[in-house]
């Protein structure tokens, strides 16, 4: 068993508003090993975040206020545990016999782990230094673009982005900000030439629409050789009892997971764009 144990995060916040969207998680030196991270939990032997099996560190805090979020336990910036990077390699390296034997690797995932970039940055330093596999799982909500980000970037093997919705009318309502901040993210990924998958949450009456997908697909399109995947996540009900225990009101009950035609119809769609269309 990991020695880091899942920890649940409770918090009472709504929406994202301006005084969120400018608070970003603290990160102050733990000691001389360097920065500290804020994490939710991790899954040891992950298999859908990125290839093979994959070590998974779920980030604590997120922007975003997506209805069908199936983490809603990791919004609040302020939840989870303190976790230095040595801490957190000598937990992961346990595992590298299954990662290597899968070619597999470490995932950071959320929350969203580009609010603690200082944090990322140097943890994925220190798995490259060992030959470990690194995937970065990102709403894409960057606001800065400097030298950290860069350093982040430099040492991220896949970028699995999930772009939420194509149509910013639509993408606000769905998760309380702009795609503006995603979309720009995935052309600056472009342009580095950097290897990215995206994901795209099916959600019926939100997201599985032609004129969406389409929208998508042409995006897609534009950013190039580099989008290795695309991946189609049909949504499910799954993290809807994290939204109960919190006391928040779950906005999609009664939705249903989309079916097979609907998700074939989604896949035809973006096949015209991308040749590896999966889900």
């Amino acid at each position: 068993m990991s020695v880091i144990n899942r920890i649940p995060a409770v918090e009472t916040s709504g929406p994202a508003d301006s005084e969120t969207l400018n608070r970003i998680p603290s990160v102050e030196p733990h000691d001389s090993t360097g920065v500290i991270g804020r994490i939710h939990s991790v899954e040891t032997c992950g298999t859908v975040d990125g290839p093979g099996i994959r070590f998974i560190v779920f980030m604590q805090g997120c922007l975003m206020r997506c209805k069908y979020c199936h983490n809603r336990d990791t919004w609040d910036t302020h939840g989870g545990r303190e976790v230095t990077v040595p801490e957190l390699m000598q937990d992961l390296t346990s595992y590298r016999h299954f990662m290597n034997a899968s070619g597999g690797g470490v995932t950071a995932s959320g929350g969203e782990a580009m609010l603690q970039q200082d944090f990322i940055a140097e943890l994925f330093a220190a798995c490259k230094a060992q030959g470990i596999h690194t995937c970065l799982d990102t709403n894409g909500f960057v606001r800065h673009y400097d030298e950290l980000l860069d350093r982040v970037l430099d040492n991220t093997d896949l970028v699995l982005l999930d772009i939420k919705q194509i149509n910013d009318e639509k993408h606000i309502p769905l998760t309380h900000v702009s795609n503006k901040y995603t979309l720009e993210f995935a052309r600056y990924l472009a342009a580095r030439g950097q290897t990215m998958w995206i994901r795209y949450v099916v959600v019926p009456s939100w997201s599985d629409d032609e004129e969406s997908a389409e929208g998508l697909g042409q995006f897609i399109a534009e950013l190039g050789d580099c989008v290795e995947k695309v991946e189609l996540l049909p949504y499910h009900e799954l993290g809807k009892h994290k939204w109960d225990v919190l006391g928040d009101h779950y906005d999609l009950t009664g939705i249903r997971p989309p079916s097979k035609e609907t998700m074939d119809r989604v896949q035809a769609i973006l096949g015209k764009y991308h040749p590896n269309v999966k889900y």
